[in-house]
Parts: structure tokens; C-alpha cells; sequence
């Protein structure tokens, strides 16, 4: 009777503590919607938020529950008592007022509640990371707030815990079968209690809330919103789990020998291996094969303050002055391989699509060299291919990864001896100074350029290098939904400063070697975004620009359609001889399939759209073409089509191989 008075007083403050962390996430999540509104669509009606709370509850009562389920196994059933069912609150507190800190200037990086990024982060460099957290994000004195809102739960709870509870029901001695039924009624109860809270809000999986299905507004913000901050972080784990167990969306292994058949027209083929199918031959060089081939990755160089809206800001001057040039090509249609900077890199280095599988850390990226990648046909064409990068060579195995995969060197910013700008590396001046200084003892070389300074933190001295912020600030304040105009601003002189060194080198190369050919291109967009509510097309795409000797304007078609892992197969169509044999995924964007696409989003020559989901928009630069619904489905089946044969085959290269032996066990 003693253990049992003793339980049904546990459970009544166990109970307690689940409904003040319940509280405490509700509160934490109505503060967030509400400071960071200017994320939220204008016109989203007050029945949305209302019901991105309501979900957002019911999701929640699987992380109140489970940091419960811990003090009723310890405090209640162990009988460890009070202090410990309140260091578990308090612990609880803690971390989620460290979450809800963070989760600002994380939704203000990427615009989602914590996801892939996080698990990215593991494996990148922890202590830049924790340096421009400090500098950028004000680690400190978030973390410091997140103390004096624990302090203030640390109160309350206190209390709350105290207060009396209802005591067990006083039975007779004798009366076995009254005492029985409580027990048995305890049990029923505090099960149903779980199922119910384990659902989220519902006693079974159908009716219940989880984080797959919880986007149930049609605002992403409040989508977001409804995620509280460990459901996201149980979100991300979970994708990295399917990421690891091959539970990609968008690919089909079933249907290896279709895609592959299809993907470079080589339908009459009959092969137990990827190579005849890959094959491509190039159809004759349109310009004179240059010394020197530069392939400029510019660290979030997005497109949007190109385009005309923003041109009065006047951060892109560069790359448009290289433009408007007679010996330049510009596409619009543009996307990234994905949102990271690795995602990049190992789509130009590797030639396949982002699949969800961190290829730098695939065990047969340093195995094999993929038929795909871009040292082999540069090498068999007479060049060096080498990697220049403004950062240390061991960041996310890049150079390792880069080296495995037919790179002849990889250069960092201690390699080259530059002074360190912050923790990410050197400038793009010193990086491009090094490159430059490199030219006159080099055989025909393909260099590609990872840059650098145009990343948090914004520490670069912009008064010093010429940046006018105070104008700029100026401009931004005539746009709509511009929360920080300072902020904003300082990442567009970082990116006015990238934009200058980089179109200064091609000019002083441009000068000393004038066969030279420069692709320049954007590693991702996201990060930095127009204000508030972009558009998906302001929030992914990134330029294409050719430029040098022989390029024309009209080379390639006008606003051709691409992405990361077309650049290496156009660059072979534009100097290879005919009959060149060379193997790609990706199609040059000579001959391009419509279709452009990273993990989310796709891109056609007519709209953006998000891959799953509704969300469809016209491109800015052909909003007054009127697309009737036929049209439009037409266009979203055929680049679905093309999403998926690329990612299948580059799935079924990054974990299998060039062999078809398995394709029929993949099948069944």
C-alpha cells in the first residue's frame, strides 16, 4: 500500500511536468511565429495559425511525453523522488531554451526548422562552426538568454511540483477487489495516456501527428512552425537514417535498365554494365581548344541581385559587366546540384546528382574512380585538372575526396601561404592572387575554384575594400519584406566583394592568356534571400556564365536549362574533337534535357517548382507567358521523368557500381 500511495502521488506530479514542458515548447513556439512573422505569407489567414498551433501541440505531446516517460521510469517507479523528477525538467528546460534560441538565426540561414544542415555540421569543421556562431550568430548571449529562461522555468516548475496532489483513495483492509480495480484502472489508463501521446493526439498511427505529416498549412513557415525543436532534429536524424539505409526519394532501382537506356538515347543497347549506356560522343569542337579552362564556384553566389529588380543595389556590376560583352554566354535557367557547398563540389568533381548520400563520405568514392567524373575526359583531352580552394584542404574531406577522383592537386589556403581571414579560411583576393601567380610555370590546366569570403562570418573590413553599405542600405529599404536592412546589406558587400575579385582575375588572366575559357557559377543560393518571402526561383538559382575567347552569345540556346553536373559535358562539346568519347549523366547543355534540379526543387525554361508538392511559379524573366494547366502538368511530368532516371542512375552508381548484375534482385 506504501509503494502504491507513493505511485499515485508520482504520476500526478509526473503528469505536472508534462503539461509545463507542453506549455513551454507551445509558448516557445507562439514567440517564434510571432517575432518571425515577416516569414509567413501575407494573406495567411488566422484560421492557418491557429491550426499550425493546434498540430503543433498534438506534435508535441510526443516530446513532453518522452522526456516524462524518463521521471515516471526514475522518479516515480525507481523511486528516486522529487530532486531527481526536477533535474529532468530542469534539464529539459535547458535544452529547449537553447534550441529555441538557435532556432532563429538557423531559419533565418536556411528557412526551415533544423534538418539536413544539422547533420552536415557533424561532419564539418566543428570549431569554424563554433567561431562564427560566436562572431555571426551570437552564440553568447543567445546562450545566455536560454540561461535566464531556464532560470525563470527553474521557478515556476519548482512550485508547480510542490503543490499538493490528491491522495489515494483510503480502502479497507479487506477490500482486495476495490484496491485491485484501482490498480488495474492505473494501468489502463496511464497505457491509454502513452498511446495517445506516442500518436500525437490519437490512439492510432492514421489519425495521429508526426513529423511527415504535420506540414498540414499552406504556409511553409508555419509548416515549419508546427516542428518543435526536437521533432526536427528527429526529423533530420530520421532522414539521415534512410539516407544510410538507401531509402532515397525519387529513385527507382526497379528500373535501372530503363533509365539507363534512356538517359543518353541508347535505347538498342544490351549490357550487364553502365558504361555503353553513359557513353557519349562529342559532336566536333565550336571553339579553339584553350590553355587554360577556370571553373569559378563562387560561395553563394545566387542570381537573384542580377536580375532587374535589384539592379539599383549594384552588387553584381562584375559578373553583368562580363555579360554584356560580346564574348560571353548567360543563362538564367540555372540551378545547383543541391543547398550545401560539399553538394557542389561532388556534383562537379563526380558528375552525379544529389541523392541524399554525402558522396565525399561514400567508401567508393575513394575505391573507384565514377565513369562520370570530371578528371578522366579533361586528362584524355591533354589537360591537369586541379582543385583551388580559399579554405584548409581537410574541410569535408574535399581534397581527399577531389584526389581519389583522378585530381592531380588540390590547393588550399595553407598550401599557398595566405593569411587567414576567419574561420572559414583566406580572401578570394589571396585566392585568386595564388592562382594567378601559379599560371606561368603550368602545362594546359582545369582548375576548379571553391571560394570563400562570401560566408558567415561577415567579418571583411567593406569600408576599407571600396563597399558603400550606407547606400545599399538605402536601396533595400524601398523593398518589401526586409526585416534587417544592416544585416542584409553586409552580406551583399561580401558578395559585391566576391563579384569584383573574381571578375578582376578573369579580366587580369583574360589579358595574360587570352584563349582561356571561365565558367562561372553559384556553389547554392540559399542563405542569402531578398527579404522574407522569396521566391523559389530567388531562393535556389544561381547564374551560368561562359566567357572567354570564341564563346558568342549564342554558342548555347537562349536561358538553356541546366545545372552543376552539365557544366563538365558542355565544356567537352565545346573544345573536343568529333567522335570524342566521353560518359555523363548529365546531358551538355548542347543538347539539354529541360530540366534542372537540386534535393527540392526543380527548374524547367518556363516555371520553379518544388518536386514534391504544389508549389509552382513562372520564371521572372517570362512571367507574362500565360501557361494553361495542360501545359504545365506536360512540363511537371516530363521533368519528373528526368529527375528521376538521373537520380536513379547516380543512386545505383554511388552504391552499386557500373555493374547490372543486381539490377534484377533490385527488382524484386
Amino acid at each position: 500500500m506504501r509503494f502504491l500511495k507513493r505511485f499515485f502521488d508520482g504520476i500526478q506530479r509526473d503528469f505536472r511536468l508534462f503539461v509545463f514542458l507542453l506549455l513551454l515548447i507551445e509558448v516557445y513556439r507562439g514567440l517564434f511565429m510571432w517575432s518571425m512573422s515577416g516569414y509567413m505569407s501575407e494573406d495567411t489567414p488566422s484560421s492557418e495559425m491557429a491550426m499550425a498551433m493546434f498540430t503543433g501541440l498534438r506534435l508535441s505531446l510526443k516530446t513532453a511525453g518522452a522526456v516524462t516517460l524518463v521521471s515516471f521510469v526514475f522518479a516515480t517507479l525507481a523511486g528516486l523522488g522529487a530532486k531527481c523528477r526536477l533535474g529532468i525538467g530542469v534539464f529539459a528546460s535547458l535544452i529547449f531554451s537553447i534550441l529555441f534560441q538557435a532556432r532563429f538565426p538557423y531559419y533565418q540561414e536556411f528557412h526551415s526548422t533544423f534538418g539536413f544542415e544539422v547533420v552536415q555540421g557533424l561532419n564539418d569543421d566543428i570549431s569554424a562552426i563554433l567561431s562564427t556562431l560566436v562572431e555571426e550568430y551570437g552564440l553568447i548571449w543567445r546562450f545566455l538568454l536560454a540561461l535566464l529562461l531556464t532560470l525563470m522555468c527553474i521557478m515556476i516548475l519548482s512550485r508547480i511540483l510542490l503543490f499538493k496532489t490528491f491522495p489515494l483513495p483510503e480502502f479497507e483492509e479487506k477490500a482486495k477487489t476495490k484496491t485491485t480495480a484501482l490498480v488495474c484502472g492505473l494501468v489502463v489508463l496511464i497505457s491509454a495516456f502513452g498511446v495517445f501521446v506516442r500518436f500525437g493526439g490519437s490512439f492510432n498511427y492514421a489519425g495521429g501527428v508526426n513529423w511527415e505529416n504535420a506540414g498540414v498549412t499552406s504556409d511553409n513557415f508555419l509548416n515549419e512552425c508546427i516542428l518543435d525543436d526536437v521533432q526536427a532534429l528527429y526529423r533530420a536524424n530520421a532522414m539521415e537514417k534512410r539516407m544510410r539505409a538507401g531509402e532515397i526519394a525519387g529513385v527507382e532501382a526497379e528500373n535501372i535498365l530503363i533509365y539507363a537506356k534512356k538517359i543518353a538515347g541508347h535505347d538498342k543497347v544490351e549490357a550487364d554494365n553502365l558504361l555503353p549506356y553513359l557513353e557519349r560522343t562529342a559532336a566536333g569542337a565550336k571553339i579553339e581548344k584553350p590553355k587554360h579552362i577556370f571553373i569559378i564556384l563562387g560561395e553563394t553566389w545566387m542570381q537573384w541581385p542580377m536580375i532587374g529588380k535589384y539592379e539599383k543595389l549594384h552588387v553584381a556590376d562584375g559578373i553583368k559587366s562580363l555579360i554584356a560583352e560580346e564574348k560571353c554566354y548567360y543563362s538564367r535557367n540555372f540551378m545547383p546540384n543541391g543547398d550545401f557547398t560539399s553538394v557542389a563540389i561532388t556534383g562537379m568533381v563526380t558528375g552525379l546528382s544529389d541523392v541524399n548520400i554525402r558522396v565525399n563520405y561514400q567508401p567508393r568514392t575513394y575505391e573507384e574512380v565514377y565513369p562520370t567524373s570530371m578528371a578522366a575526359p579533361f586528362k584524355e583531352l591533354g589537360y591537369k585538372v586541379d582543385f583551388w580552394y580559399g579554405g584548409v584542404p581537410s574541410w569535408d574531406s574535399i581534397s581527399k575526396m577531389s584526389l581519389a577522383q583522378g585530381f592531380d592537386n588540390f590547393y588550399g589556403y595553407p598550401d599557398y601561404h595566405a593569411p587567414k581571414q576567419n574561420a572559414w579560411g583566406t580572401t578570394d583576393k589571396n585566392l585568386f592572387n595564388a592562382i594567378e601567380e601559379h599560371l606561368p610555370d603550368e602545362p594546359p590546366t582545369v582548375h576548379l575554384i571553391m571560394t570563400t569570403t562570401n560566408h558567415p562570418p561577415y567579418n571583411l573590413d567593406l569600408k576599407a575594400e571600396g563597399f558603400d553599405i550606407t547606400k545599399v542600405i538605402s536601396e533595400l529599404q524601398q523593398l518589401p519584406n526586409i526585416e534587417d536592412y544592416k544585416t542584409l546589406a553586409t552580406e551583399l558587400g561580401h558578395y559585391w566583394y566576391m563579384d569584383k575579385v573574381a571578375t578582376q582575375f578573369i579580366r587580369n588572366v583574360s589579358e595574360r592568356y587570352p584563349d582561356s575559357l571561365f565558367v562561372i557559377t553559384g556553389d547554392h543560393a540559399v542563405r542569402c534571400d531578398p527579404g522574407t518571402r522569396p521566391t523559389l526561383f530567388e531562393h535556389q538559382s544561381v547564374p551560368f556564365v561562359l566567357y572567354g575567347n570564341g564563346i558568342k552569345r549564342d554558342i548555347l540556346p537562349l536561358d538553356v536549362v541546366g545545372g552543376h553536373t552539365s557544366i563538365v559535358p558542355t565544356l567537352i562539346e565545346l573544345i573536343a574533337p568529333k567522335g570524342f568519347i566521353y560518359h555523363s549523366i548529365a546531358p551538355s547543355l548542347t543538347q539539354s534535357n529541360g530540366t534542372a534540379f537540386n534535393r527540392d526543387v526543380f527548374l524547367t525554361s518556363n516555371i520553379a517548382s518544388k518536386i514534391d508538392g504544389d508549389t509552382v511559379e513562372l520564371l521572372p524573366h517570362i512571367a507574362s507567358k500565360e501557361l494553361n494547366q495542360v501545359n504545365l502538368t506536360a512540363e511537371k511530368e516530363m521533368a519528373q521523368s528526368v529527375i528521376t532516371s538521373m537520380r536513379t542512375l547516380s543512386w545505383w552508381l554511388l552504391t552499386k557500381g557500373i555493374s547490372l548484375e543486381s539490377s534484377e534482385e533490385s527488382a524484386n
